[in-house]
């Protein structure tokens, strides 16, 4: 009997070790698995905030608009005013006075084409007539100074060049005096005070009465406010017909030397040889040279010496500006 009781209370007791030996290694693989799913969750986590931080970083330096990439350099073909304005108040020239402009410089031959290129271009950047900037192009700030009429007109934005007409020796079409005292009148310097700096101590215009017919030929940067002259003279005197033709400073001069116009236009000094031949200059507006960008270029401010080596060849790339 008693052998039976030992035997039992034997039974027993292993029932209560196994019993409790299960209970532990439940407990610790739970315990396991609690750990695992939180290491699992912890780096899951760290990497969900690893890659917002990546993402955040990418999205600022987008924002942040660090240029780079090649810079394609746009100028204005040999004879143009404009080019030889620029050139000389950047500096883009060696101790003779000698254009240095890089020879990788894509040419456009009238201020519209390097519109039109620079609008096309993110890597581009060009030189125009502040007075035919429009919003498909950026004009960017020289050396701090917005290019506004109104910053030319004080001083402050330096980049400028007067417009100027010119005739062999003095007048002797009288439709052509005519419009020449038209644009130097109060109506015309009306006109010119839209986009650029108009002369001072003009007249009001009294007409000659003119009839006939008038030839102008020359830059294409003072081409937009001539034809704007015309209309306004043409809807005063009706009976002088105009032709305007538009090329560059220097091939307007040569016309008016030769002959082939009454009047020619140029968007810079006169040459002295100009002079020589018998041309009379007589300066119309005063206007600005504003350096432009892509709309979506970065870029929104260069010093004169940036945009003088970029020209140069010496800049590169945008990323070499800093």
């Amino acid at each position: 009997m008693k052998k039976a009781i030992s035997i039992l209370m034997a039974a027993l007791l292993c029932v209560s070790v196994f019993a409790a030996c299960g209970e532990t290694e439940s407990s610790s693989s739970e315990s396991s698995t609690s750990t695992s799913t939180s290491t699992s969750s912890s780096e899951t986590s760290s990497e969900a905030s690893e890659e917002s931080s990546e993402a955040e970083s990418s999205e600022e330096s987008t924002e942040g608009g660090a240029a780079s990439g090649p810079i394609t350099v746009v100028s204005r073909e040999d004879g143009s005013g404009t080019r030889g304005a620029f050139v000389e108040l950047i500096g883009v020239e060696d101790e003779e006075g000698n254009d240095m402009t890089t020879v990788d410089a894509e040419i456009s031959n009238s201020t519209e084409v390097v519109i039109q290129s620079v609008a096309g271009n993110t890597g581009a950047i060009g030189y125009i007539s502040l007075g035919s900037l429009d919003d498909t192009v950026k004009g960017v700030k020289i050396d701090g100074v917005e290019p506004t009429a109104e910053n030319i007109e004080n001083g402050s934005y330096t980049v400028s060049r007067p417009f100027n007409v010119a005739t062999k020796g003095e007048l002797t079409n009288e439709a052509a005096q005519d419009f020449m005292n038209y644009i130097m009148s109060e109506e015309g310097q009306a006109i010119v005070a839209e986009d650029y700096i108009p002369v001072a101590d003009v007249e009001a215009f009294e007409s000659n009465g003119a009839s006939g017919s008038v030839t102008i030929s020359g830059s294409s940067s003072v081409s937009p406010l001539m034809q704007k002259l015309i209309e306004g003279y043409n809807a005063v005197n009706p009976n002088v017909e105009i032709e305007l033709q538009t090329s560059d400073s220097t091939t307007g001069m040569t016309d008016a030397i030769n002959g082939m116009s009454d009047i020619g236009m140029a968007s810079r000094e006169l040459k002295q040889e100009e002079l020589d031949a018998g041309l009379v200059n007589t300066v119309i507006a005063t206007d600005g040279i504003a350096i432009i960008v892509n709309n979506e270029s970065p870029i929104e401010d260069l010093t004169t010496e940036q945009v003088k080596e970029i020209y140069l060849g010496n800049v590169t790339d945008w990323s070499e500006v800093a």
